[in-house]
């Protein structure tokens, strides 16, 4: 029989603590008679714990809370070096793990810098399994206690106001630094916040905020060109608003994990995603009822269903109206996205005219907040002016995407300056592509000019 590798994760983490081995024994026996199952552990036993040999199943939780409140942070069983429970090939039937646990582990990747590199090489995958509403809804393990304070609905209102402030930073300056300090949030504010002691209305809203924090989180990996981290923040996302009966951010998710496919090429992904976000919707409003519709207007597009990709164009159109004519609400989906799903639609379709006519009609439109959105958009206009002859408007409007670019750190932003330098370059006997190439170098990271 072979020896057991040295569990070094646990190593490490003893380390940190500081304790003896006598202590750390003390600490798990301590969790064990709380909980209710008292145990006799000694040094010998943490001796072997690190040396590799797994502590019994049950156990094994006991370690991950004694270390959470040494540490005063989460501690999960991937950095603890013990298999997840879904890892544990001898009990396949034993439950997934949690919902929380498992966001601790996405995260605590996504804000260190030095594991980025390797949690954002997860392919994009269209075989994901996502869960049906009634499959997540009021599914959520129980409380862990004894670690972190009581919550009430002034921590769930922080956690909110924190969301729409990522949100703002996201708008303005892209999501590339946003990114890390929204997975930070997550691991050491919000997870804990989940295990607390809280009324049952106080969870459900956390859950909520968490869903909604997950979702923002996911959407910037995948600006950020990460495809399958964001896969994993969607997911959890769809597991926190089932957790919490949110609909509204389970629809959202949803619509949001069709975007990311039919911008990858994806169209028949998309489509189940968009008309699941839109099944798990009956009694949309009508500006939801647009925001859902014009997604799966693009998806049908795609897929060369053109009869079903203008009547859902149609019917998010006369939802926009309806919307509107009720009240105007900032920061939602509005007339400018829609205008830019025409213009999706209409491109997907063959026609190039029509999608240049939509898109310069959104850009009009357009919020000046949304600055990461403006860049990535006039650039993708500046292509399609382009590839309908419109030299000299494309490079018009490559300027106004360069007057942002310097202020925005966006992977979609960086992919629009890529493009450019490519597209350009058999033009530069024009006047203006040789003044916009020039201007585009000043201002361009070195890493995305073309070799000379």
């Amino acid at each position: 029989m072979s020896r057991p590798e040295p569990n070094t994760a646990l190593e490490r983490l003893y380390r940190e603590t500081g304790w003896t081995l006598r202590q750390f024994a003390q600490d798990v026996n301590r969790v064990g008679t709380e909980r209710g199952t008292p145990l006799s552990y000694r040094e010998p036993s943490v001796h072997q714990w690190l040396k590799g040999h797994m502590p019994k199943e049950a156990v094994r939780a006991l370690v991950l809370e004694a270390l959470s409140r040494r540490l005063h942070r989460p501690v999960t069983h991937a950095q603890a070096g013990f298999p997840t429970p879904a890892q544990d090939q001898s009990n396949p039937q034993h439950p997934q793990p949690s919902t929380t646990e498992g966001l601790i582990d996405l995260g605590s990747g996504d804000m260190d810098p030095s594991r980025r590199s390797v949690i954002g090489a997860g392919l994009f995958s269209v075989a994901l399994a996502v869960p049906n509403w009634p499959d997540v809804v009021g599914r959520m393990e129980a409380a862990q206690q004894g670690w972190t304070q009581r919550v009430g609905m002034s921590e769930v209102d922080m956690v909110i106001a924190m969301t729409e402030r990522v949100s703002d930073l996201d708008d303005q300056f892209g999501g590339r630094h946003a990114r890390p300090m929204a997975a930070a949030f997550l691991v050491n504010t919000v997870a804990p916040y989940l295990r607390a002691d809280a009324p049952d209305h106080v969870r459900k809203a956390m859950m909520a905020a968490a869903s909604d924090l997950c979702y923002l989180t996911g959407y910037m990996a995948v600006d950020e060109g990460v495809h399958g981290l964001a896969q994993q923040y969607y997911l959890k996302a769809l597991e926190f608003a089932g957790a919490s009966e949110d609909h509204l951010t389970y629809c959202t998710t949803l619509r949001g994990m069709s975007v990311q496919a039919v911008n990858l090429g994806h169209g028949q992904e998309a489509m189940r995603l968009a008309d699941a976000a839109a099944a798990a919707a009956p009694n949309a409003g009508p500006r939801m009822r647009a925001f859902l519709a014009g997604q799966q207007a693009h998806a049908a597009a795609q897929t060369g269903e053109r009869d079903k990709a203008l009547r859902y164009l149609r019917e998010a159109e006369v939802a926009m109206d309806k919307a509107e004519s009720q009240a105007k609400t900032f920061g939602s989906y509005d007339p400018a996205a829609l205008k830019y799903h025409a213009s999706q639609v209409r491109y997907e379709l063959g026609d190039r005219v029509g999608a240049v006519e939509a898109m310069q009609q959104s850009d009009r439109l357009r919020y000046d907040i949304y600055r990461r959105t403006r860049v990535h958009h006039r650039g993708l206009l500046a292509e399609r002016q382009l590839s309908v002859g419109h030299l000299e408007a494309a490079c018009a409007m490559w300027n106004l995407a360069l007057d942002d670019y310097p202020f925005v750190q966006s992977g979609r932003a960086d992919e629009r300056m890529r493009n450019m330098f490519k597209l350009i370059r058999p033009h530069l006997g024009n006047a203006a592509a040789r003044d916009l190439h020039e201007r585009a170098r000043l201002v361009t990271p070195m890493s995305l000019l073309p070799a000379k």
